[in-house]
């Protein structure tokens, strides 16, 4: 992260599957059948996380995204964040959270309100594994159900993790992806352009 920073670094995101993928029971269960402590794992993999943010340059912003799996438009692990929830927003050292929120694999809204003030939050509810549309209402009901749980001014609306997690890409063309992004833009400008 220094060496970054040395290079002009000055906003700096971490994709992260290993603190989404504790949300899920099965997930878990694999890991306390390998022997591992399957409850407290996400403990030790914060403070590993919160090792590297020390040595962070001064003014580099650093947020992380939560990532169940993008690969070939399939994902790896489902649950809500409520298993990781008052550990991840209290003790993580990041200054904002992207969230998938993609579909009814990803839980309720419910945990964010345990955030630490001032960390910025990011509701993804776009999905980047299929090609068709959502409908522009649905997005602005779910961007509308998650501030009741967090300040408007402090939610986003983004592509889930991209349109591919490994070079194999998703199972969406360029005309799909590039049609996405101007819906997202367009819900986005109606909801913030609009907040009061």
């Amino acid at each position: 992260m220094r060496r970054l920073g040395e290079l002009g670094c000055t906003y700096l995101q971490l994709d992260d599957t290993s603190l989404a993928y504790l949300n899920d029971p099965a997930q878990r269960a694999e890991i306390a059948a390998r022997g591992e402590d399957a409850e407290h794992l996400h403990l030790r993999y914060i403070r590993q996380v919160n090792d590297a943010l020390a040595g962070r340059p001064e003014g580099m912003t650093v947020t992380t995204h939560m990532c169940r799996g993008n690969f070939r438009s399939s994902w790896a692990a489902e649950g809500g964040y409520d298993f990781v929830a008052e550990a991840l927003f209290s003790e993580l050292a990041v200054d904002g959270f992207f969230l998938e929120y993609d579909d009814e694999r990803s839980g309720g809204f419910a945990p964010l309100p345990l955030r630490a003030q001032g960390q910025a939050g990011g509701a993804r509810p776009g999905h980047t594994k299929r090609g068709e549309l959502e409908d522009p209402d649905q997005l602005k009901r779910r961007i509308d159900e998650a501030a009741r749980f967090v300040p408007i001014d402090q939610l986003c609306l983004s592509p889930q993790c991209g349109f591919s997690s490994t070079v194999e890409g998703n199972a969406l063309t360029s005309d799909e992806q590039f049609a996405k992004l101007r819906l997202i833009t367009a819900v986005a400008h109606d909801v913030w352009d609009n907040s009061p």
